[in-house]
């Protein structure tokens, strides 16, 4: 499976969403701060299938129609930094779909999440990490998820990555930086998080008119880790087509 995940700037980015599907044919693609009333309903055979409606900076999934039929929709509101609460640029951070994939006739659960600026502390985005692994259990429990988007955390990484290893999940993150403005602030902002999933790779895309990069997150079910992680929850083993 193949996703894109892009911040598109206050919708500054969102006339490349049509060439990068063209160009790289995902299966899915996710966005953050869009304007979600002026999103494109369609990106080539990708369909807008599900976008918060209450955000200045909203977040979207896109799915490819003829591999994925839509199951179940869920729009989480996470923890509040001081940012949100003075600024509101967003009050529903985590969007969520499971679909049926045909490819391989299995539930996936594909979500695109933003975190608190780098205003707020490392602390508060891994509780919103917490409350969103929380949501994904709800909408698919044993089902392989996916969650991509923007993170906000370019520093300690090794302490997020333990804490995502803690709650069963793995985390992915290209070699190369995801965000640049002017120069400064620059780091990786945008990565996957995933149970059930292998990462085989995250790249880089080029820059458009956004201060991130998207990225291109290619994943598959890791067969023996989803029977060994299913075994020790108690639920019955995904398997790979």
């Amino acid at each position: 499976m193949k996703l894109i995940s892009y911040n598109l700037h206050k919708h500054n980015a969102v006339t490349e969403l049509l060439p990068l599907a063209g160009v790289h044919v995902p299966d899915a693609i996710c966005v953050q701060e869009a304007d979600t009333r002026r999103l494109p309903h369609r990106l080539g055979g990708l369909e807008l299938v599900h976008a918060t409606t209450e955000n200045r900076l909203g977040l979207a999934v896109y799915l490819h129609a003829s591999r994925f039929d839509v199951k179940d929709l869920q729009v989480t509101a996470l923890e509040k930094s001081f940012h949100d609460r003075v600024m509101k640029p967003a009050s529903e951070r985590l969007v969520m779909v499971r679909a049926h994939d045909a490819k391989h006739d299995r539930d996936v659960v594909i979500a695109s999440f933003h975190a608190a600026p780098l205003t707020a502390t490392n602390a508060l985005r891994r509780q919103q990490i917490r409350t969103s692994f929380e949501a994904l259990g709800q909408i698919g429990a044993g089902v392989p998820s996916v969650m991509v988007g923007d993170f906000n955390y370019p520093l300690f990484q090794s302490g997020l990555r333990r804490h995502v290893d803690a709650h069963g999940f793995e985390m992915a993150r290209s070699s190369g930086a995801t965000y640049s403005r002017y120069g400064v602030l620059r780091g990786n902002y945008d990565f996957a998080l995933s149970r059930g999933f292998r990462q085989s790779h995250v790249d880089v895309l080029p820059q458009g008119r956004s201060d991130h990069l998207p990225i291109l997150v290619q994943t598959s079910v890791d067969r023996s880790r989803a029977a060994v992680v299913a075994a020790r929850r108690g639920l019955q083993p995904v398997v790979s087509a």
